[in-house]
């Protein structure tokens, strides 16, 4: 790999696994979607326990949504702050 400066070539890496951390994104859209038709398919046959439900919903929603922040996270590590750039010997 003569001419490739590693530089780049960390670079260029670090956009690929940004990209693919981000695909962590779409778990939480699916579970969340889900969640919220069965939320209101309970709903629909128990109205009175809405309250309980929505709740239980609502917290379920929020422990999957922090997976795709801790994606995005990682994603904005990569290209922003890149620990390994400092890394490369030259």
């Amino acid at each position: 790999m003569e001419g490739l400066d590693p530089r780049a070539f960390v670079l260029g890496c670090s956009a690929i696994g940004a990209g693919l951390a981000m695909i962590a994104g779409i778990g939480p859209g699916i579970g969340q979607g889900f969640a919220a038709g069965k939320g209101a398919e309970a709903v629909g046959r128990q109205p009175e326990a809405r309250g309980t439900i929505t709740s239980t919903m609502l917290l379920g929603c929020a422990v999957a949504e922090s997976t795709g922040i801790y994606g995005l996270v990682v994603a904005m590590i990569l290209l922003f702050a890149n620990p390994l750039v400092g890394k490369i010997a030259g």
